[in-house]
């Protein structure tokens, strides 16, 4: 046993247990959130490694604290391997998750008080992109675009219109629940029109993006910002990368402007990370990602399941379960007690409130991590229509997971308990 686990045991028995609990809970269940994954061993190693003793206030060769003989070849590792990996001109790998990085966009190019242009977050955008209850969305001056009502894909016209009209100085692609691929081309040229800065938010797109499963805004973005985990397969961190141009600006958003001192062990995961996506193996991964996806799509399609948009071209798929006669929040809390893994959420022109919504969204990172393919696809979708058609049927939930539990006996997830 690992001597920190016996640690742990003997120190904290609470949570050591409550920890194993989780860790068999994630092996004996499909996790279908979109922006879940397992990390390999080797980055759960760096993430609970010593480093996290280690003060690093500042950047690599300016540092406030002394110290840094080893610290500051673990940062330049991760920078240098996300701008290899991304072909940017500089990154920043400091962020101590996605709504930081895109906070420091924020102090790196406006002022407060100032008009920032997002996707509605009932469209499928992101809080931090302007939306009413975030920080962004009161200290700023935010207006939203949304999808069409008759396909559900963005609405690049509207957009193109509003910009004109209010003349944001900062314009956000990217969101939480956006199933098909962005044409980030459209915003640079919308944004260049109005003399906005472009910032591309890939947190849910990025692993895809590196494994060429998903063209890349880095041509044509100013500022590209996103987590490191999701379809990426890192720690729970962030990335802001960026035109050289812009490198001292958002360096100091990120420190002194809104963090102090670096997580150094999530930097070191975060290079780990990286370096597991350069890999060959890594685009295979990314594309199959992409493959699960569609074929889940098209079984949960054939079984009357009405997908906005019709279906996917990424790693997300968003359900309307109105014509079901459920509601995603019951439908959820079934599934989940089947042992399939969800979120219930918005759909766009939704007449439901939020914590109670009409949709469920889902993805297929993590299965794709645990090697399942196209034919657990189909059968994923036979459980989800099974327990939605019924979902007060205890004892049919209670068949499904003892079913699902002895497929994830075959597809072992890395850092789990099997059993």
């Amino acid at each position: 046993m690992d001597k920190y686990w016996a640690a742990l045991e003997q120190t904290d028995p609470d949570i050591a247990g409550l920890i194993t609990g989780e860790a068999k809970r994630q092996a004996q269940t499909i996790r279908l959130i979109a922006s879940e994954n397992y990390v390999s061993e080797a980055v759960l190693a760096a993430t609970g490694s010593l480093l996290t003793n280690k003060y690093s206030e500042g950047y690599s060769g300016k540092r406030y604290y002394e110290g840094q003989q080893f610290i500051d070849p673990i940062e330049d590792l991760a920078v240098q391997r996300a701008k290899d990996l991304f072909g940017v001109e500089h990154a920043n790998v400091q962020p101590y998750s996605g709504s930081p990085g895109n906070l420091a966009v924020y102090l790196a190019f406006l002022e407060p008080g100032d008009t920032v242009m997002g996707m509605a977050l009932p469209s499928g955008g992101h809080l931090t992109h302007g939306w009413s209850v975030s920080a962004t969305g009161r200290w700023f001056r935010a207006v939203q675009y949304g999808v069409r009502r008759d396909n559900h894909l963005i609405d690049y016209d509207e957009m193109r219109d509003l910009a004109i009209k209010e003349k944001p100085k900062l314009i956000w692609a990217g969101g939480t629940a956006i199933p098909r691929q962005i044409d980030f081309s459209i915003f640079a040229e919308v944004a260049r029109e109005v003399g906005a800065v472009f910032a591309a938010d890939i947190a849910h797109i990025a692993g895809l993006v590196a494994g060429g499963a998903h063209p890349s805004p880095v041509p044509h973005a100013d500022v590209v910002t996103t987590t490191t985990h999701k379809t990426l397969r890192g720690p729970r961190g962030a990335m802001a990368m960026c035109r050289t141009e812009h490198a001292k600006a958002l360096n100091f958003a990120v420190f002194p402007g809104l963090q102090g001192g670096p997580h150094n062990h999530t930097t070191a995961a975060i290079a780990v990370a990286l370096k597991e996506a350069s890999q060959p193996d890594f685009k295979d991964y990314a594309h199959q990602i992409v493959a699960n996806a569609k074929a889940l799509a098209a079984a949960l399609t054939e079984r009357g399941f009405d997908l906005v948009s019709g279906g996917t071209d990424n790693h997300l798929i968003l359900i309307d379960l109105t014509n079901k006669g459920v509601f995603g929040k019951p439908a959820a809390k079934a599934l989940d007690r089947a042992g399939i893994e969800l979120n219930y959420n918005t759909v766009p022109f939704d007449p439901r409130k939020p914590f109670d919504p009409s949709g469920i969204r889902l993805g297929t990172p993590s299965v794709t991590t645990r090697g399942m393919k196209e034919p657990e696809m189909e059968q994923i979708a036979e459980w989800m229509d099974r327990v939605i058609s019924n979902p007060e049927d205890d004892d049919l939930t209670k068949k499904v997971s003892a079913e699902i539990h002895e497929l994830c006996r075959s597809f072992p997830a890395p850092g789990t308990i099997t059993g």
